[in-house]
């Protein structure tokens, strides 16, 4: 490899973006602006280099708050971090490290969440986004969020609304196209899914009229979950949303001595779901270690992101 020219690379744009690009191809980006009520992900492209995902809602114009793949939460002490209307909004405040492989490109950035009165936030998220391919040019995006409060405690109140969402791309939503959501379940369809717990969730259809695609969203086995269950619950709907739900049968808390840390991967993948990949990748996923940061050692670098030791 030549390491003037890794294989995955991040660049930095203007307008408070950052492209992530797999073999000179921008393939995701992320935007950050202040402008905006949270940072989010678009476009996030599969294989065609067309966008897997969009964003507001095809059929309802309150709902400018989807924004492709985005994190937030609809009751954090009570405060609405979901609705853009609400005065509370989510910030990044750093970069804190761009990390550039062969097989894998990373950007670690610090998040603050502020309630829209105070100016001190309620929490600090460490978001950990890393991407990867393989040989048919599909994308990985892991993610991995720490959440730190700045009191002792913090709690996430019972919602089916977070921490991490994504809307897909109309031609592949059920209602407004001509997509299929699955889950491991291989259960089919919104009122099989609907609230049953799963290891991951995809959303795939037509994104060309000869051309099929879609997306399959992992919940790591390690992510808190309120109440014992064996696998998170999702709130999924026909009209091309999907996500993880957490809180949905109960509160988390996230304290300063164990902040909470989830881990997510999506597929950006070609033609239909395969189940048999699909559950290959989870093991895969669930078996890895999770991500953290070493301070940099030498002048003019950053922090560097490493996989923990088992």
């Amino acid at each position: 490899m030549n390491p003037l020219f890794p294989q995955c690379e991040i660049v930095p744009l203007p307008g408070f973006q950052f492209s992530f690009r797999i073999k000179g191809k921008e393939r995701l980006r992320w935007n950050h602006s202040p402008e905006y009520q949270r940072p989010f992900f678009y476009p996030l492209t599969g294989p065609s280099g067309i966008p897997l995902t969009r964003i507001g809602h095809p059929g309802a114009p309150n709902h400018d708050h989807h924004c492709s793949v985005w994190f937030a939460h609809h009751k954090v002490l009570g405060i609405n971090f979901w609705a853009n209307d609400t005065g509370a909004k989510i910030i990044q405040k750093r970069w804190l490290s761009i990390d550039e492989r062969k097989d894998e490109a990373i950007l670690a950035v610090e998040l603050e969440w502020l309630d829209g009165h105070d100016p001190q936030p309620l929490l600090r998220q460490e978001l950990i986004s890393a991407v990867r391919t393989n040989a048919n040019d599909e994308l990985f995006l892991e993610l991995q969020s720490t959440f730190f409060p700045t009191a002792q405690a913090l709690e996430f109140q019972k919602t089916n609304f977070g921490f991490l969402a994504v809307r897909v791309a109309k031609t592949i939503s059920s209602f407004f196209g001509a997509g299929k959501i699955t889950n491991s379940r291989k259960q089919v369809g919104e009122k099989n899914i609907f609230g049953k717990p799963a290891e991951w969730m995809d959303y795939s259809g037509p994104v060309l009229p000869n051309i099929r695609e879609g997306i399959t969203y992992f919940s790591h086995p390690s992510n808190p979950i309120a109440k014992s269950q064996a696998a998170v619950s999702w709130h999924v709907r026909e009209d091309g949303w999907m996500g993880a739900s957490p809180c949905m049968h109960g509160p988390l808390e996230s304290t300063q001595k164990s902040p909470l840390v989830f881990r997510f991967l999506l597929h950006a993948h070609a033609n239909e779901i395969n189940h048999d990949l699909a559950n290959e990748i989870y093991q895969k996923f669930a078996s890895s270690q999770s991500y953290q940061l070493k301070k940099p050692e030498i002048r003019h670098t950053s922090a560097t992101v490493v996989r923990t030791s088992s």
